[in-house]
């Protein structure tokens, strides 16, 4: 039977925490934010301000003196994801400075098989550190949700900025097309139900 009533999320079921972290207590996290998914066949819905947005997070994450590790998608030669040339580079936005962290990646979850977790702990963020992880990036349904899945299952807190977060259309099984703003919400929404909490902006997550 249907219903337009929504359910209890699992967080409130077993009793999660559902307030953002001070970014000044937390990690950011800067997922594939590579030129791949401003143009041609990865182009996402979005882009622009979504990027425009991890910009801003950035330079409230280095004033506020956050820790910052950049996740970087590598596919391999030609293919968009390629990071030895420019249409898989980070976007020069949002580009590494001096000092921080790159963690190069071929899974959608970014702790799986590469050194994110080490890095983390280094910087004194391991798993019940205190120490909150905020995630920004692309594409909202695939490495954004998968890396909050990862973390979460680690044992970390993660927290969403959503404005910073895109992803494109796909067709669906039945052969229709989902919108990109409907999987948009569905992928924010997976994270909200167990994985973590989401923030509409930049702005709303906490100095």
């Amino acid at each position: 039977m249907s219903t337009n009533q929504p359910s209890t999320t699992l967080r409130d079921v077993i009793g999660l925490d559902n307030q953002p972290p001070k970014l000044s207590d937390s990690v950011l996290i800067m997922i594939d934010f590579q030129n791949t998914y401003r143009t041609g066949v990865m182009a996402l819905e979005g882009v622009e301000e979504a990027l425009a947005a991890g910009a801003r997070l950035l330079e409230r994450a280095r004033a506020a003196g956050t820790p910052v590790i950049h996740i970087i998608n590598d596919g391999g030669e030609n293919t968009p994801y390629d990071i030895r040339t420019r249409i898989g580079a980070i976007s020069d936005e949002v580009a590494p400075a001096d000092g921080e962290a790159v963690v190069v990646k071929q899974f959608p979850n970014s702790f799986h098989l590469t050194e994110l977790e080490k890095t983390l702990t280094d910087l004194g963020a391991a798993p019940g550190s205190g120490k909150d992880l905020v995630i920004g990036g692309f594409m909202t349904h695939m490495c954004v949700n998968y890396t909050a899945q990862g973390a979460f299952n680690l044992g970390y807190r993660p927290t969403v900025v959503a404005e910073t977060t895109a992803t494109r259309a796909l067709t669906t099984p039945d052969g229709t097309v989902l919108p990109a703003s409907t999987l948009q919400a569905a992928a924010l929404t997976t994270i909200t139900d167990l994985f973590g909490t989401v923030v509409p902006t930049v702005d709303a997550l906490p100095a």
